[in-house]
C-alpha cells in the first residue's frame, strides 16, 4: 500500500475532505446562547474542544457568523452542554438552518434550565453542562494572514454541572456518560463505551 499525498490548496482527490475524519472523534460543542433580544439559540459545533485546565477554558469555531457566535459577541456568555446517545436526535435537530427570531430549543423540543452564573439556559437532560464567560472572540486567518469566514470563541468556565451518577467514587467517568463524539464523512458519529477503555501511567 502507497500513500495518499495531497496539498489542501490543491484538493483532496476524495470522495469527501479526510481531514475532518483524522482529527477525530472530536467532542461535540452543544451551545446554548441568548441574544441581546433575550431569544434561545442552540447548536452543534463539531469544531470544539477544551484548550486550558487552570482556570479552564474551552472553545469552538463557526465556519461563519452564526447567530451563537453573535450572541456570544453581544452577550459574552454561553453554556456548553453534554451530548449523549440519549439526546443525540435532538443534537442533530438544533444543526437546522433557521432565522434567528426561531428558539432552536423549542424547535428540537428541548427543556431549557436556567443557569446559575450565566443568562443562557443549560440544556435539560444532558449530564454535564459548563457555564461560560467569553474570554476572546477571535477571527481566523490563512498563512498569508488572509481573514477567513472562520470565528473562534474561548470561554472561561465559571460554573459546572455534573449528573452525580457519573461519579464514580468520586472520579467522572467518562464512558458511563455515553458521550457523542463526531467523526468523519458527512453521518458518522461515535459513542464512547466501558470496553474501550485501557490505563497508562505517565511517565514521572
Amino acid at each position: 500500500m502507497g500513500t495518499h499525498f495531497y496539498r489542501p490548496d490543491e484538493g483532496h482527490r476524495l470522495p469527501h475532505d479526510p481531514f475532518n475524519a483524522i482529527v477525530g472523534p472530536r467532542p461535540i460543542g452543544w451551545v446554548s446562547t441568548l441574544s441581546a433580544d433575550g431569544v434561545r439559540n442552540v447548536a452543534p459545533y463539531s469544531f470544539f474542544n477544551a484548550f486550558n485546565y487552570t482556570p479552564p477554558i474551552v472553545g469552538f469555531s463557526s465556519t461563519g457568523y452564526k447567530h451563537s457566535v453573535r450572541n456570544i459577541a453581544e452577550t459574552r456568555e454561553f453554556t456548553w452542554n453534554l451530548v449523549t446517545r440519549r439526546q443525540a436526535e435532538a443534537m442533530n435537530a438544533t444543526a437546522a438552518t433557521v432565522g434567528a427570531e426561531v428558539d432552536e430549543f423549542e424547535l428540537a423540543g428541548l427543556t431549557g434550565e436556567p443557569s446559575t452564573e450565566v443568562r443562557p439556559d443549560r440544556v435539560a437532560g444532558a449530564p454535564v453542562t459548563f457555564e461560560c464567560r467569553l474570554t476572546q472572540q477571535i477571527r481566523l486567518t490563512d498563512r498569508h494572514g488572509v481573514d477567513l469566514d472562520a470565528w473562534m470563541s474561548l470561554g472561561e468556565v465559571v460554573a459546572v454541572h455534573i449528573d452525580e451518577d457519573l461519579l464514580v467514587d468520586g472520579v467522572y467517568d467518562t464512558a458511563r456518560a455515553e458521550p457523542v463524539l463526531r467523526g468523519g464523512g458527512p453521518t458518522t458519529y461515535f459513542a464512547v463505551s466501558a470496553d474501550q477503555r485501557f490505563h497508562m501511567v505517565r511517565p514521572a
